[in-house]
């Protein structure tokens, strides 16, 4: 995108914990494996996502950040399904740091639905719809500014930016 700085996404497959009968009886070691492959990586940001319609503390991707990156570093939370949580609920908790805090935040997201993705709808509206649920919901109104694919994106180049100058060498005058 030319939207973006340049960085490599690598979308992990998740958590098996019982394999399908089609599948090798060893599949969650496998996955696992791989997944440890990438988030050990000291330069690898770790995107923790979970679905906010669960229960955060059964989360499988928080539990293996904290394990590979204990202090937290390297981690950002993503919470999806904000939009499909029970009426009267909301994870205000978890977006503020309250349940599991993590040093990085966490980001809330509404990604398209499938009957979405099949109508083509643009993407570009999905963000704008996106940033419309964020500020006109009752308890996410006050977060709007921080919720969002936009904001998820911006602070991924950001990290990458920080990491970038960081590691840079000192250049003399």
């Amino acid at each position: 995108s030319p939207y973006v700085v340049s960085l490599t996404l690598v979308d992990l497959p998740g958590i098996v914990k019982v394999p399908l009968p089609t599948q090798p009886r060893d599949i969650p070691q496998q996955i696992r494996q791989m997944i440890l492959q990438f988030v050990t990586k000291p330069n690898s940001i770790i995107l923790a996502i979970t679905a906010a319609n669960t229960d955060v503390a059964n989360s499988d991707a928080l539990k293996l950040a904290k394990e590979v990156d204990p202090h937290g570093e390297r981690t950002l939370g993503v919470l999806t399904k904000l939009d499909i949580m029970d009426t009267g609920t909301d994870c205000v908790d978890v977006l503020s740091g309250r349940v599991i805090p993590l040093r990085r935040g966490y980001i809330g997201v509404i990604n398209r639905s499938h009957q979405d993705t099949i109508s083509g709808k643009p993407i570009r509206k999905a963000v704008e719809d996106e940033a419309k649920f964020f500020q006109g919901h009752p308890a996410y109104r006050s977060l709007a500014s921080k919720m969002g694919t936009l904001h998820l994106s911006k602070t991924l180049n950001l990290i990458l930016l920080n990491h970038i100058r960081d590691t840079l060498p000192t250049i003399r005058q």
